[in-house]
């Protein structure tokens, strides 16, 4: 027990350490999420009444990270920490933090209840494609889920008093809480309310999230009040606006990067709905498996760098700073090149466990199987991204990652307008593509042109960003080559071994029973993982090392980093 509460108060020894606690508790949290996901698809399945629950969410998460993500924690904490005398939280400090709740409350109930009567008209945007009675559906959903923008910002507010006090066990448990809402309004409100209760599952979820931070905030001595009327002493309170602008100046290039990504699935989210029903529903299903090892690899090491890089970049230690990034790159590459070919070749194997149940077909897993292959070739990308955006963000230069965000989600959105073209008029591209991915003798293929797009965009934004932070941080020195090629090779292994173990296993365990697909696909992965760690040790890897040597320290005495709300 002692060694557990040592998690939650201890300092970092170094990165490597940092972002695996963080990736541990990030694939709690995506367990869960995997368990909500099979939920959905076992009791419901890919259909037009679920395209229409997760279109629901476009608008809802659009207010949150457009307004939350401005007052949020990384932003906040510097700001407060200033105010503070110490570990006590002084007047000056309270004062801040009653004045941004003040703010953003009123801001958030005004634009949620506009959204709400134009709800129409915004969902004519989202879902062009559904018949009125669908979209009278989708504007329903959106309308209850407005709630949810507004518990989970107030929620990352508090979350900033939890922080501050350390109290990262409390913190982690919110998004558990939150997926576990979810599963209340599936397993319990679905068969009373239909998909209502689902949606409603949803609200649920972002009030245990809130709840939790309350009371955690409320245990440190903080209850936050508006900033109007008058002090005990009769004084006129008002609110530091001043200080507000500055918060929300320091939170704007972040806040327009998270919004240009949400406007991009927007967008695929339109044109999914002119396709075949559930085509939402599979876009959705592949996204969130994709999302798991994206947050627990790409996101957790971005998030564990940054600070780092700050106190660097700040203390003007220029080849510390470049050595960190250098670091922080090659283990995302390290990591992320076998998840790749493991999820290519494991892919049916992979969905076919975690959603093949119920209402979800074999046809319905091999769509959503085929989507993931092709979202699994970002990953690497995707992982880059965060942690390139991140070392701009350190140096203070916001408008570089701000620029080749904004084009790359441009490109996305044109990608999938060309590829659904060219995918429906060109005869030998979709023959190809359905070859390739063994899905042609299926309806609904079309829906594959959507993760071809976001994946397509993704490489080039990261492209893009590896281009200009060699020239502008590291002088054209190449810095991920080496690793690449290594893990390159290892992969490879990696994907040939657990080919081949998967055509014997198959024969031995069958490809009927859930067990029988997850021994083959289990077996075979750690077969596959093996032959990569073999020839990582043989080519004498700098990175395989590394992790060696932290899984000898004692590294559950660290203190614990927990990614921003809107990134899980």
């Amino acid at each position: 027990m002692q060694r557990i509460l040592r998690i939650f108060s201890k300092e970092y020894v170094n990165i490597n350490q940092a972002a695996l606690l963080l990736g541990c508790f990030t694939f709690l949290s995506q367990i869960l999420a995997l368990f909500r996901d099979r939920y959905i698809a076992h009791f419901i399945g890919p259909s037009p009444e679920l395209d229409a629950y997760y279109a629901a969410f476009r608008v809802p998460d659009l207010i949150f990270i457009s307004i939350a993500s401005l007052a949020s924690i990384t932003v906040l904490i510097p700001f407060i920490v200033e105010k503070m005398s110490g570990e006590k939280v002084t007047n000056e400090a309270r004062k801040l933090l009653n004045d941004v709740f003040t703010v953003f409350f009123i801001v958030m109930v005004i634009i949620s209840i506009v959204a709400f009567f134009i709800m129409p008209y915004l969902i004519s945007f989202v879902t062009p494609g559904f018949t009125p009675f669908m979209q009278t559906k989708v504007i329903l959903f959106s309308r209850i889920m407005l709630f949810s923008p507004i518990l989970m910002g107030l929620s990352n507010l508090f979350g900033t008093i939890t922080q501050l006090f350390r109290k990262f066990f409390i913190y982690s448990l919110s998004p558990i809480f939150y997926n576990f809402g979810i599963i209340i309004g599936i397993i319990f409100l679905y068969p009373i309310f239909g998909i209502n209760g689902l949606v409603l599952g949803v609200v649920l979820g972002a009030f245990m999230h809130f709840l939790i931070q309350v009371s955690a905030s409320w245990g440190c001595g903080f209850t936050p009040k508006f900033s109007f009327g008058r002090s005990p002493t009769g004084e006129a309170i008002s609110i530091n606006f001043k200080e507000i602008k500055q918060i929300v100046l320091i939170s704007l290039p972040r806040t327009l990067g998270l919004s240009f990504n949400s406007i991009a699935l927007i967008s695929i989210i339109a044109f999914a709905s002119y396709l075949s029903s559930g085509s939402i529903s599979i876009f959705n299903f592949s996204f969130n498996l994709q999302s798991v090892p994206l947050n627990i690899i790409g996101v957790s090491y971005a998030v564990a760098a940054f600070p780092t890089l700050v106190k660097s970049f700040s203390g003007q230690k220029k080849d510390e700073f470049k050595n960190h990034l250098k670091s922080t790159a090659r283990q995302i590459v390290f990591w992320s090149l076998p998840v790749i070919f493991l999820f290519i070749v494991l892919r049916a194997q992979i969905v076919r466990v975690i959603l093949g149940s119920g209402s979800f077909s074999w046809e319905n897993t091999r769509l959503v199987a085929a989507s993931l292959a092709i979202f699994s070739i970002s990953v690497l990308a995707q992982g880059m991204v965060a942690l390139l955006s991140r070392a701009y963000y350190a140096t203070g230069n916001t408008k570089r990652p701000l620029t080749i965000n904004l084009i790359c989600s441009i490109l996305i959105i044109i990608f999938s307008y060309l590829f659904l073209n060219i995918f429906e008029n060109v005869p030998t591209f979709r023959y190809f593509i359905e070859s390739l991915l063994k899905v042609e003798d299926i309806n609904g293929t079309e829906v594959l042109m959507l993760p071809l797009a976001y994946s397509v965009g993704t490489i080039l934004n990261f492209i893009l960003q590896w281009f200009f932070v060699r020239k502008d941080f590291m002088e054209h020195e190449s810095f991920i080559t080496k690793t690449f090629f290594q893990s390159l090779g290892a992969s490879f292994f990696i994907g040939l071994v657990s080919y081949i173990s998967l055509n014997i296993f198959s024969l031995i365990f069958g490809t009927i029973t859930f067990w029988g697909i997850f021994l083959q696909g289990f077996i075979s992965g750690i077969l596959g993982i093996c032959s990569g760690i073999l020839i990582l040790y043989l080519l004498k890897n700098e990175e395989l090392k590394d992790l060696i040597k932290t899984f000898k320290t004692k590294f559950w005495r660290t203190k614990v980093l927990v990614s921003p709300q809107e990134e899980l």
